[in-house]
């Protein structure tokens, strides 16, 4: 028992030696930093000419004006009402399509041929960042760089952390370390259906704050947190009140996530080390990991990332229809998958990225390919692998851009399971009294420990 015991101690103190030896990459040079936001490259580092044929269009500053129909508020109208499908994938048509489709959305027609269907509009570039985004992610250019398998040197929170990536752990960041806004707050849906179409809705308050947007911030304080955030549970009754406080560390290798939940049973707040990797989802039934919550989440470290290269691939993007206001869940909510008729697909350059288990750790995933959307580094698709090289889920955001307030984010989001023939699907608010309010602000007191008890009285 002794022996093993020191073994296991051996093994991580050597993981550890050779993640601390791995080599910081370099940075790009001021000439190439000095090539965002001009003709070649986009703020965030995106191509700006259009593909050859023209289908992917020329980026022209994206959507700086909210479209006349936005009244206000944190809900949005669709910006587009009149676009219709230019086609619609079908399993009878697919092998026209399937060079610019990832393996795990060609097995979506396959396991659901008679359901499952994209359509494909036209393509609208619509992605801006803030002028002071734009700043912070030309410095971080010049200045960000990854240390060990983990961590970050040199970076100024909230602009991209590597618009002009390197290799894979680069582009990797850029999806974690994204421009989401200085603050939110949202009441969002989560389901996960049966495989006849059953469900029953968990409801989430979600609160999020950089660590530097914080009321009472002070420089150098927690400067290894990137930001804090807090989800508490609303509905049904046997969950209500639970709460999960996370302060999200930029190297979760010399700083371990901190999280802690509240169980409104027990009425205790304890530490919670399981809400990271592969630990599992909140009220997710088995269906999605700790990491798998934003499509991936947190250390990236338990991965070997290769840079794939960049292809033309159909992703869900300006997905208004989703988040409209009023739509019934029912419509939305369907056996083996989402309504997608519901859905909006286009052509999009994306970044594929492949990761790998790293030798000496564990995941229930043995492998993920991500496909991330140029403009905005969000992943708009992730394949899933087991151990034995299977694809066992695919991941996929119906992305939307909140033109009032030049972020990015997700109307939908979902994790579909081959193998169950289920999926999870989370952020539906269509039928909540408000929308995603990007303009609160919150003081650190909000998102320590001792507040988790006042947040989660029932």
């Amino acid at each position: 028992m002794k022996s093993t015991y020191k073994l296991k101690l051996m093994a991580s103190a050597l993981l550890a030696t050779s993640m601390a030896a791995a080599p910081a990459f370099a940075k790009v040079d001021q000439a190439q930093a000095d090539k965002l936001g001009g003709s070649e490259l986009t703020p965030s580092g995106a191509e700006v000419a259009a593909n050859a044929d023209g289908s992917i269009p020329k980026w022209e500053g994206g959507m700086t004006d909210n479209p006349s129909c936005y009244n206000g508020g944190e809900f949005l109208c669709n910006p587009f009402p009149d676009d219709k499908p230019l086609f619609t994938i079908t399993a009878q048509n697919l092998d026209q399509y399937k060079s610019k489709l990832s393996p795990g959305q060609i097995a979506m027609f396959e396991k659901y041929p008679d359901t499952y269907r994209m359509p494909v509009y036209q393509t609208r570039r619509v992605y801006t960042i803030p002028d002071r985004i734009k700043e912070l992610t030309k410095k971080n250019a010049v200045s960000t760089q990854t240390a060990g398998a983990t961590g970050l040197t040199g970076l100024n929170l909230q602009g991209y952390p590597f618009p002009i990536p390197q290799n894979g752990l680069e582009a990797i960041w850029n999806h974690i370390g994204r421009w989401r806004g200085d603050a939110l707050e949202r009441t969002i849906g989560q389901v996960t259906p049966q495989a006849n179409g059953n469900y029953s809705m968990v409801m989430f308050n979600d609160q999020l704050s950089v660590t530097n947007q914080l009321t009472d911030y002070v420089p150098g304080e927690d400067d290894n947190v990137m930001f804090y955030f807090k989800q508490q549970v609303t509905a049904p009754a046997r969950l209500a009140g639970n709460v999960l406080l996370v302060h999200e560390t930029i190297d979760q290798v010399k700083e371990p996530r901190r999280a802690w939940i509240y169980n409104a049973g027990q009425r205790r707040v304890r530490r919670a080390p399981q809400v990271a990797y592969d630990g599992p989802g909140t009220a997710s039934d088995g269906l999605r990991t700790a990491d798998n919550f934003d499509l991936f989440n947190g250390s990236p470290d338990r991965y070997e990332w290769t840079l794939k290269g960049k292809k033309e691939m159909y992703i869900a993007y300006n997905s208004y229809k989703l988040d409209e206001k009023g739509v019934p869940y029912d419509q939305m909510i369907q056996a083996g998958h989402i309504n997608q008729d519901m859905a909006r697909y286009e052509l999009h350059r994306v970044w594929e990225v492949e990761g790998n288990l790293r030798a000496g750790t564990r995941h229930i995933y043995a492998k993920r390919v991500f496909f991330l959307d140029e403009d905005s580094w969000l992943a708009g698709v992730i394949d899933h692998y087991d151990g034995r090289g299977n694809l066992w889920r695919v991941a996929e955001a119906h992305q939307q851009f909140y033109y009032n307030v030049d972020v990015q984010g997700y109307a939908i989001e979902t994790l579909y399971d081959l193998n169950a023939g289920r999926y999870l699907a989370l952020g539906f608010e269509n039928n909540e009294p408000k929308g995603t309010n990007f303009e609160v602000k919150f003081s650190k007191v909000e998102f320590q420990p001792a507040a988790l008890r006042r947040s989660g009285v029932r």
